[in-house]
């Protein structure tokens, strides 16, 4: 089999236009409200929003690769390189590193993408590893960079990249290919197409032993950053988490030549899509803040316990709502507790209350949580 890489026309990648026209245009609508709707936010409360909303990206962006990491940890580095007062935990290795890579991307994403701001991000990603031959480097081993799976004795390879001799040439080719593709370079690209080719592009080379997909996903978010002129909340890796399958599924199907058009479609929606997760998460926080604002010195330390157990649920909340049940496991509070304190939470408005008897469930009482 062929790869990508192997075709004659590499890396020059082929698409239909008009088929993104429309996206592109939708792109810069909601980038517009966003940033709308961003302005109504008090400065204490932006620097809130970036730390919740960066430290989801750094969650799922190694959710993605199966990695489980720890939010508290993640929003505490964060917030400390943001100069926002935090607890004072220790932060594990993983976590200090993909925090700082992260708002790394967020704070110099106007900055020209160099080798060296690679070999960066691949460290940080990397902090605390042993089992890696090549930290802040590209690979440089003789074996095949395969994606595999299946057993060993009969693996079946999903891509072969380009062998590591070939690194420092296609590394060039791919950061030339960054810079002249922005706005005012010499094969400018709209945002949406820019982003596609990119992420395409790079987890196609493969350049490290690990942490190809993070790094690929954040340099299309400084691709997309650069397109609007500021630094992005676009929940990328949020909205591509919820349906990693079929993300996975679409670079294998795009990995085999240049026509990119499926791909690149599939991506600009990804993105419109994140966009929408985006300002829904926007809207959540600052309902948050209201919230918390009318119910202060009103609750009880259970109740408040409970409440940011909610909130921590994100968007989404509880998955079929809050049941006495998860009120008891979450405060360990006796049953005749529960229920008082539930009905002064319907009663104060921080709660909806919904169905009877064993289906009674409760819901945050603000615009965007979502009943499921």
């Amino acid at each position: 089999m062929m790869w990508n890489w192997q075709q004659k026309d590499w890396p020059h990648f082929t698409f239909d236009r008009k088929a993104l026209e429309g996206l592109e245009t939708q792109f810069l609508r909601n980038a517009g409200e966003s940033l709308g709707a961003f302005k109504h936010v008090s400065e204490e409360d932006k620097n809130l929003l970036k730390v919740e909303l960066i430290s989801e990206e750094a969650l799922k962006t190694s959710k993605i690769e199966g990695e489980i990491l720890d939010r508290d940890s993640l929003q505490s580095s964060i917030g400390r390189q943001f100069g926002i007062q935090t607890d004072h935990r220790r932060i594990p290795p993983t976590e200090q590193g993909v925090a700082a890579m992260m708002v790394n991307l967020y704070k110099s994403f106007d900055n020209p993408l160099t080798h060296e701001t690679l070999w960066q991000w691949h460290s940080m990603l990397m902090n605390g590893r042993r089992d890696i031959r090549t930290i802040g480097g590209y690979r440089d081993h003789d074996e095949p960079m395969q994606i595999v799976s299946g057993a060993m004795y009969e693996p079946t390879v999903h891509f072969e990249a380009p062998p590591s001799s070939r690194m420092d040439a296609e590394m060039k080719a791919f950061i030339e290919f960054f810079e002249q593709s922005k706005e005012g370079g010499k094969q400018a690209l709209p945002a949406l197409t820019r982003a596609g080719i990119t992420h395409l592009y790079f987890v196609s080379i493969h350049p490290f032993e690990d942490g190809n997909g993070r790094i690929g996903r954040a340099v299309a978010e400084k691709s997309l950053a650069q397109s609007l002129g500021q630094p992005t909340l676009i929940a990328l890796a949020y909205t591509i988490e919820r349906n990693r399958k079929a993300y996975y599924e679409k670079l294998e199907l795009h990995n085999k030549d240049n026509d990119i058009t499926g791909w690149l479609v599939y991506f600009a929606e990804t993105i419109l899509e994140a966009q929408l997760n985006s300002q829904k998460r926007i809207e959540f926080i600052i309902e948050k803040t209201k919230l918390y604002d009318h119910l202060r010195g009103k609750l009880n330390e259970r109740q408040e316990k409970v409440l940011e157990r909610m909130f921590r649920e994100g968007i989404d909340g509880f998955k079929g709502g809050l049941s006495a049940e998860n009120y008891i496991s979450i405060t360990g509070a006796p049953r005749t507790t529960v229920t008082r304190d539930l009905n002064d939470l319907v009663a104060k408005g921080a709660l909806i209350k919904t169905g009877q008897l064993k289906y009674t469930r409760y819901y945050l009482n603000i615009s965007d949580q979502e009943k499921a």
